[in-house]
């Protein structure tokens, strides 16, 4: 056997100093936190005893929030055809509003008092469908995120709300909301969500999934309305204050959103315990998508489950509306427009 020449034991030498890691090269340290901090954000920490009851019993009632009638809006031209027919339309609007002009057969209703409404007022499914009206439809489709919730599976929000209905009422809300104040501030950076952290603690005492379910539903209404909604221009000039959440496919989050806000996908959010326990229980929580409306049946459910979360009025449209006119039809916006108002007729009174 020939011994090994100098330079070919050198290189043998230099070739298993390398293999072994003893090189600069190496930086396994790094790559090791690297996967413990992934493996830190995909890990479900416990869940409170409240929550998971909720949470399993609005799983085992149907799911209506992964369901393809989520989130449950009609056409005002839906509404318009089935008005002689077995319909129920709840007026939210203020009654000096309803008063200017409502629709025919609609009932002038206060927010809190729709839970008593819905228990001894009337059969609730006797109804093909029950209609709940604001003037945006912004208001009415967290209302009708609530009901359905509940289990009334025949209830719908008015899309653009009476905006839609008669160019009269679109003039003061939606033809004065939208706006492209703040086009100018919009980011493209991708921001990465919080820690993961067990869901809020609602303390309703109740022990049964339905018995706390009813209890939340009938604080909600108690507690009011306008605490679940919020305007562009808060979360813009003080976007520090609020975890944002953009409801939107990534395409329209690529093309432009709130800065420091997160994209949650519209079909992979809710009543999925890893991506909700990613949402601060500590902070306000503002959400938003193209109009307003599926961020109001967002809404709904997050403060369900104790959430401080809040809508932004108008979605995109309140603060980059010409963008979405000029994309359209590339990243099917939805931007408000004379075009979506009928000229339905309505009722004085």
């Amino acid at each position: 056997m020939k011994p090994i020449a100098p330079i070919s034991f050198l290189l043998l030498l230099l070739l298993l100093f390398s293999c072994a890691g003893g090189g600069k090269k190496a930086a396994q340290p790094k790559e090791t936190e690297s996967v413990s901090a992934v493996e830190s954000k995909t890990a479900t920490v416990p869940l409170n005893q409240e929550a998971q009851k909720l949470l399993k019993f609005l799983e085992e009632s149907g799911d209506y929030v992964n369901g393809r009638n989520f989130p449950s809006l009609i056409k005002a031209s839906a509404v318009f055809k089935e008005l002689d027919g077995k319909i129920k339309i709840i007026d939210l609007r203020a009654p000096e509003t309803y008063a200017k002009g409502h629709i025919k057969g609609a009932i002038n209703l206060e927010f809190g008092k729709i839970p008593e409404f819905f228990s001894n007022t009337i059969k609730p499914f006797e109804y093909d469908k029950i209609i709940v009206v604001c003037n945006s439809g912004q208001y009415s489709s967290y209302t009708a995120s609530l009901l359905r919730l509940m289990g009334y599976g025949n209830v719908y929000a008015l899309r653009w709300g009476m905006s839609g209905w008669n160019k009269d009422f679109a003039k003061d809300n939606w033809l004065t909301a939208v706006s492209d104040k703040y086009e100018g501030k919009l980011e493209s950076t991708e921001n990465e969500r919080a820690i993961l952290a067990d869901f809020p603690l609602l303390n309703t005492g109740k022990a049964t999934g339905e018995e706390i379910l009813t209890a939340r539903f009938n604080q909600l209404f108690a507690e009011g309305i306008a605490d679940a909604f919020i305007t562009s221009e808060k979360v813009f000039e003080h976007s520090q204050d609020y975890y944002t959440i953009n409801f939107e496919r990534k395409d329209k989050y690529d093309a432009g959103h709130i800065p420091g806000s997160v994209r949650y996908k519209t079909n992979g959010t809710l009543g999925i315990v890893a991506e909700m326990q990613s949402i601060p229980t500590n902070r306000e929580v503002a959400v938003y998508c193209g109009t307003g409306h599926n961020s109001g049946f967002v809404t709904a459910y997050l403060r369900l489950f104790g959430y401080n979360a809040k809508t932004i009025l108008y979605g995109n449209n309140a603060f980059m509306h010409s963008r979405m006119l000029k994309d359209k039809t590339l990243l099917s916006w939805l931007p408000f427009t004379e075009s979506d108002i009928e000229n339905f007729p309505y009722l004085k009174n």
